[in-house]
């Protein structure tokens, strides 16, 4: 997730070190904090593959500031990895989030609706949080108020992305006709 963050974000402007961290988190949200020790490795891998390019510039007020620019190469990677994403980033909602960020970059709609596809075959896989046995339990069958809730949540939660899901794929396939 992060190393597709970084590729994304770059994708749409050069950025430092600082923005591009604040751009990662405001993406991942509270949950999953991007810190400078997880980042700046990142960073060095992707530029060390080809990936990225760092330049430096004066700074504002102080020392320079090194701005990093996503290559040809990072281009291709990020639109790779978009086209193909593993199975976690279509089944974990954060991952899925971070690639719906940047999918617009994958210049085919056929492409773009092949990915969504594939989080609409994973949402309409019957699952739950609960189960008896091998059964997915619903919230009506649970005692329990605040499990009910989670199962409430996350249903609504779920009918709405499948109805964004099948609307945008309808709109994407009319576009590539």
């Amino acid at each position: 997730m992060l190393e597709l963050a970084i590729l994304g974000f770059l994708y749409d402007t050069p950025l430092h070190g600082y923005e591009l961290r604040k751009r990662i988190t405001a993406l991942a949200g509270h949950v999953r904090p991007v810190a400078e020790s997880t980042l700046y490795p990142a960073i060095k891998r992707l530029e060390k593959a080809g990936l990225l390019q760092r330049a430096t510039e004066p700074g504002a007020v102080a020392a320079p500031r090194h701005v990093l620019t996503l290559t040809e190469d990072g281009r291709g990677e990020l639109r790779r990895r978009l086209a193909e994403p593993v199975q976690r980033d279509i089944t974990d909602e954060n991952r899925w989030f971070t690639v719906l960020a940047f999918l617009r970059h994958l210049a085919e709609p056929h492409a773009q609706a092949t990915v969504l596809r594939r989080r609409l075959a994973f949402l309409e896989t019957p699952a739950s949080f609960f189960y008896d046995g091998d059964r997915p339990l619903r919230a009506e069958e649970l005692d329990d108020p605040f499990r009910r809730g989670i199962l409430t949540v996350a249903r609504a939660t779920t009918r709405a992305e499948l109805a964004w899901l099948r609307a945008t794929i309808a709109s994407l396939e009319g576009v590539a006709r």
